[in-house]
Parts: structure tokens; sequence; C-alpha cells
């Protein structure tokens, strides 16, 4: 590749499909909302120049722990990680063949969510299951949004000018999934999403971390099968199974002034778990460098923030934030000379994955 090539970026969610243009410095050009992969075909005649492709992977499974670029025999090993997150891998893995056929001579890499935690340290990554099953089953804590975090981890060494691999940082990314990562010198020692996207934090509709004496519980004493718990915990739960109207917390703090009590508490308890989530990171920690919140929610719900680090004053916090309720770019929304700063980064997930890709193809 050369300096001036364009990626393309195709970023496949659950119900999602959107693809972007990104220059040599990162400058998102034209974006498209795609309803199936199938469009992508006669979308090619109409975008400018690109010489790669770069593909959002939620989980690249127990074999992919960094960026790769595809070719038949990759493609064929995706298949695994397709059973370990059936949301999110099998829409990703038909827009990547629908661009290798609507654009067979660009090379495609797929960018893994998951390889940012790849190296999680072996306290960190290992459920406390009978001897054998880690291997048998392939059991592990993988983590995820690492795209998310790696964009917001060079942001923040940016704007606090100090490099990256000198920081220790919580980071949370609150959006439609929500998790917490800690990290240490550059590196993900911690994070609250362990085996699938479901462990950790209250999400917009996805339960989060519940007790499984709960769900044992729930099948042999009222007979719920496992489809019926996976389709609650997974769409019917978080901040919408709380509140009972919603899973987008805008629609839950104007409820919440008008009184609405189900709103209240669904607002409480998301809060609660960010606070002890970001907490738990904490405490992988020899220090606390800064709190970083990034995703749709860490960016542009001020209320959110404010309650988060208003109840972490224990880790040095500051009790109130400052600066733009949704802030443009990264910027430091905590109080000049505050014990440890706050920051919100905004989400640059498809920059991260062009710029990982412009790194595979340059590295070959």
């Amino acid at each position: 590749m050369t300096g001036t090539d364009a990626v393309l970026v195709v970023d496949a969610g659950s119900a999602s499909l959107h693809v972007s243009v990104v220059d040599r410095d990162g400058r998102v050009g034209q974006t498209h909302d795609l309803a199936a992969p199938d469009e992508l075909t006669g979308l090619v005649p109409r975008l400018p120049a690109v010489t790669a492709v770069g593909h959002r992977l939620v989980h690249g499974g127990p074999e992919l722990t960094a960026p790769v670029r595809v070719d038949d025999t990759v493609r064929a090993g995706l298949a695994a990680a397709a059973r370990l997150a059936p949301l999110h891998v099998p829409p990703a893995l038909a827009a990547l063949d629908a661009a290798r056929t609507a654009l067979p001579d660009l090379p495609h890499v797929v960018c893994l969510d998951t390889a940012f935690h790849a190296e999680l340290p072996a306290a960190a990554r290992t459920y406390p299951l009978p001897h054998g099953w880690d291997t048998r089953y392939g059991l592990r804590r993988y983590g995820f949004h690492g795209l998310s975090y790696a964009w917001a981890l060079r942001r923040t060494a940016a704007l606090l000018y100090r490099p990256a691999d000198d920081l220790q940082v919580v980071l949370a990314h609150l959006g439609g999934g929500c998790s917490a990562c800690a990290v240490r010198d550059g590196h993900s020692v911690d994070t609250t999403m362990g085996f699938t996207p479901l462990e950790g934090l209250a999400m917009s509709r996805r339960s989060g971390s519940v007790d499984p004496g709960l769900l044992l519980w729930l099948q042999t004493e009222h007979g719920l099968s496992a489809a019926e718990l996976d389709d609650a915990l997974q769409h019917r739960s978080g901040l919408l199974g709380l509140s009972g109207s919603s899973g987008d917390t805008r629609d839950l703090v104007r409820a919440r002034t008008r009184g609405d009590r189900a709103a209240q508490l669904a607002l409480a308890v998301f809060t609660h778990r960010v606070r002890a989530g970001v907490a738990a990171m904490a405490a992988s920690l020899d220090r606390l460098d800064a709190v970083v919140f990034t995703g749709e929610i860490g960016t542009d719900q001020p209320e959110v923030r404010a309650e988060v680090t208003a109840g972490l004053r224990v880790l040095g916090l500051p009790r109130t934030l400052h600066g733009p309720d949704e802030p443009a770019e990264a910027t430091i929304v905590s109080p000049v000379g505050a014990q440890v700063p706050v920051l919100v980064v905004p989400t640059g997930e498809i920059q991260q994955i062009a710029a990982e890709t412009r790194a595979t193809l340059a590295h070959r």
C-alpha cells in the first residue's frame, strides 16, 4: 500500500451494516448504511478508489489473536468463532464474503475486538471451573470492545502527553454493549466481558452478569429452556428490561425527570454496575492515571458520566465534571488539578480498523 491509499471499512453489527471510506490521515469520508451484504456489489462502482478492505470481527476465537489478511484458509477458520458470538460473527462473515466477491482483487483484513485482550494474565482470563474444562471446552475470558479500547488508549495518551506504554488507566465503553477494561503500560490486564459479550456490566438490552444459580433455578424450578433464557438475557434485559420502556439512556433520563420510577431504577442499577466495574478494573492497577469514557452512552450522556464518577470518589475521581455535554473530540472533562483526570473519547472503531488494516499489510 502507498501513503495515498484509502481503506474501505466494513462494520457489520448484529442488525446493521456500515461501510466507510477512510483516507490515509484517518478521516472518514463516504459512509453508507446497507440493509444487506449483497448491496455491496451495487455500491462498489459509486465508491472512490480504495486499495484495501478492513473488516470488524467481534470474536476471533482461540486461534486468531491479531489482525490478519484473509485467504481461504483463514476464512474457513473463522467459522469456529461464529459459535462463540452467534449474534455478531455470522453477519460479519456474510459481509466479508460479499465484500470479497465484490472486490476480489483487493486485500481483505479482519480486525478483531478480542485481539486487544489476547495477552490477559492467566489470573484474569481463567474461570474457576473444574480442572481440565478450560482445555476440553476451550473456556477462557476473551474480552471485547478491543478496537474501541485501542483507539481510546491512543487518544488518551495524546491528550495527556504521555506514551501509552507508561499509562495505567481504566477505559469504559458504554453503548448498546458495555464493558470496562484495565490497561497497564499499554496492555489489557483485565476486562469485564468474558467468554461471550454477555458477561459483565448491565447493558442496553443485555443483562450482563447474573447469578448462575438464578439461571439454574429458572430452568429446574420453572422449566425455562436454554433458548428462552438466551432470548431474555440477550434481548429483553438490561435497561430495557428494568424500565419496561426503553434501552436508550436518553429516553430514560427524560422519563426520570417526569417521575418515572422504573426509569429511575434502571439508571440507578446501570450506573451502580458501571461504578462496580470501574472499581474492579482499578484493582488490577498500581495507580490510576485516568478514567476514560467512550462508546455512544459514554460520549453523549453526561448524566451517566456524572453519576458514575460522583460515586467513585474513593478512587480519587472528582465530585463534578465540566466541559461539553457531547464532546466532538477527545476531551478532559474533570476540573483542572483533579487527582484522577476523567476523559471522554468519541468512539473511533472505524479509524482503528483502517489503521490496523494498513499496519497488517505494511508488515507483510
